[in-house]
């Protein structure tokens, strides 16, 4: 949401798999969090408990982080009310959204909340965001498949935030749009239970029926890096900064946010009218870097338009970081080009034959790299290293803390101490102290103490920028136990101040009078419960098809729609000149899918034979 002549909050919001990883994201300098709640949430494994939720909320709050809860999945009728209780629960715990994909949470009567579009609603165009807006949620997250230019468009709707994905894994099909895990067993994405059919082998079959590519992962693409694009898309009016990965560890998520946190920091310091939207700043104890974590190998994906090398057919697991080309073989050992050092026990990868072949590295000197194994390491192999033992263990002993600037004021006068501590926003709170009447034999030092100790914030959220100091008449003695007692019980106060001051989260309102932008909902878009299937038909929907996920079989159903394009990936576009004649057609074992080409929309269907 931009408004002219306001300051624009923006956001870096990270993952969190559980509360302690989320504590993480806060340190490492995220402005918000997203995680899963009991149920409901798009990532099955990856459920939190309540109380667990309102530890984290508790956390992030002091430092003006916000707390969102994914409840991202389809709601069946007879989970309803469970679905309204968790809802409720989650509202009660503090958490600032509700991340939700089902039009039935509109229809609960959540107040005290703000609701957030998820991607699974596969958001795509300005007018499906005009609604949103309209139907009452105060932000959107974007459907990572979109160009810039598209990101643009949608960015000029007024009224409410745009959330952005910028790094991590990436979905292959349109968000909610993708039933291929339905289609080979009970494991629905839209349930939150991918089964991540999409990084499996397929045959590739031509329109004779011949096997084209054998055994490949055509659908496996890369993973998203847009660190370099933040300033073109905060420009764009992108509001929040999103990271993939609530699946992911707690090292991952140190790391990447980390990287963000700078890279958007230093986007900020550039321009006016913007600023970080959470308080504090994080105090780092190396150097962050998305390519030792876990990466398949990055891309811009659609950002730039529609391209080939977006997918990696030898595999889908993580490659890590490029090393370097085998120059030459020994008995036990090869020695390697490239000047990016290797150390026992990281894990090397290379691909030979078409697979991907791990291995770790027992001993290196120099270029020379003695590994576990070197069977198909052969000259002209590349390296990768996939797992940085170095770098993850100055991770694990890291002490990445973040801190909130603090001025203090100290007065004393006749036989009182008077603490005032003013934070960076200009909360401040006030403590007073009687003190003994004996005079300090050493008043220079004894003023000194006073500093030394009350700067001594190691133990709180707080570091002191500034100490200013007042003594009226003769400065008496006072013990450090005392000092460091007013200093906590002036810290104590200053935090249940920025806790108390949390603005109130606006609730959702619904304009009954704004029509859904299409008069028919298809089976992909999973209408299975009463107050979602109201809520359409009360915004214009006279037709509404049996949902996918309700549907025993998905055979001649499309379970598939993607920006991704397996002719453009082949070089085989159908609008240029090519040699593959289809129809095309993906199989796995006895299933076999059929492959549509949309060559107006620039999009590939997937279809279930």
């Amino acid at each position: 949401m931009h408004n002219s002549g306001t300051i624009r909050g923006i956001e870096l919001l990270a993952p969190a798999r559980d509360c302690a990883t989320g504590m993480i994201a806060v340190d490492a300098g995220a402005d918000a969090v997203y995680i899963g709640g009991p149920a409901f949430g798009a990532r099955v494994a990856a459920g939190n408990e309540t109380k667990d939720i309102a530890a984290l909320v508790e956390y992030s709050h002091m430092f003006g982080v916000r707390v969102y809860a994914a409840l991202n999945t389809i709601v069946y009728e007879n989970e309803l009310k469970d679905a309204e209780k968790i809802a409720r629960e989650l509202i009660s715990a503090g958490v600032d959204a509700l991340i939700v994909q089902d039009m039935a949470f509109l229809r609960m009567g959540l107040s005290g909340v703000e609701l957030h579009a998820s991607t699974q609603m596969s958001n795509c165009t300005p007018e499906k965001v005009e609604f949103l807006r309209e139907a009452g949620f105060s932000r959107v997250i974007l459907e990572r498949g979109l160009t810039f230019a598209e990101i643009s468009e949608i960015a000029k709707v007024e009224g409410i935030d745009i959330e952005c994905f910028v790094h991590g894994a990436i979905c292959v099909g349109l968000s909610g749009q993708c039933y291929m895990s339905r289609s080979m067993s009970r494991r629905s994405g839209n349930r939150g239970d991918c089964s991540q059919p999409c990084r499996l082998t397929y045959d590739l079959l031509d329109g004779n029926g011949n096997t084209v590519i054998r055994g490949k992962h055509l659908l496996s693409v890369l993973d998203l890096n847009l660190s370099g694009r933040i300033p073109q898309l905060l420009d764009a009016g992108v509001t929040s900064f999103k990271i993939e990965g609530r699946l992911k560890d707690a090292n991952y998520v140190r790391n990447v946010v980390s990287y963000y946190r700078m890279a958007i920091d230093k986007a900020l310091k550039e321009r006016q009218g913007m600023s970080r939207s959470s308080s504090g700043r994080s105090i780092y104890d190396f150097t962050p870097d998305p390519s030792r974590s876990f990466t398949r190998g990055f891309t811009t994906w659609m950002l730039d338009g529609k391209k080939a090398g977006q997918a990696s057919f030898s595999t889908p697991k993580a490659t890590g970081e490029y090393i370097g080309k085998v120059t030459a073989t020994g008995r036990d050992s090869f020695t390697i080009s490239g000047n990016t050092p290797l150390n026992p026990g990281d894990g090397i990868c290379f691909i030979s034959n078409g697979e991907l072949i791990g291995t770790n590295v027992n001993r290196a000197e120099g270029q020379t790299v003695w590994p576990n194994k070197t069977e198909h390491i052969v000259p002209g192999t590349a390296i990768y290293r996939n797992y940085d033992h170095a770098f993850n263990s100055r991770l694990n002993r890291s002490r990445t803390r973040r801190v909130i600037g603090i001025k203090a004021d100290c007065h004393i006068t006749h036989g009182i101490l008077s603490l005032a501590l003013t934070d960076e926003e200009g909360n401040s709170v006030c403590v007073t102290e009687n003190l003994d009447p004996e005079p300090a034999k050493d008043p220079e030092k004894m003023e000194n103490t006073i500093r030394s100790q009350l700067s001594k914030l190691g133990d709180s959220i707080f570091a002191t920028d500034n100490i200013a100091m007042t003594v009226e008449g003769e400065l008496p003695f006072i013990p450090v136990s005392k000092i460091n007692a007013i200093r906590r019980r002036a810290t104590e106060l200053l935090i249940a101040e920025r806790l108390r001051i949390r603005p109130e989260q606006a609730s959702a309102i619904e304009n009954l009078n704004f029509p859904y932008p299409s008069t028919e909902l298809g089976g992909e878009a999973n209408i299975t419960n009463s107050l979602a299937e109201r809520f359409y038909r009360d915004h214009g929907v006279t037709k509404i098809a049996t949902p996918l996920d309700l549907m025993q079989t998905l055979t001649g159903q499309k379970v598939m729609t993607s920006a991704y394009c397996l002719r453009r990936e082949l070089g085989q576009c159908l609008k240029q000149k090519h040699t593959l004649q289809g129809p095309l057609r993906i199989k796995r074992g006895a299933i076999t899918w059929l492959l549509e080409f949309d060559c107006t929309l620039c999009r590939m269907n997937i279809i279930k034979e």
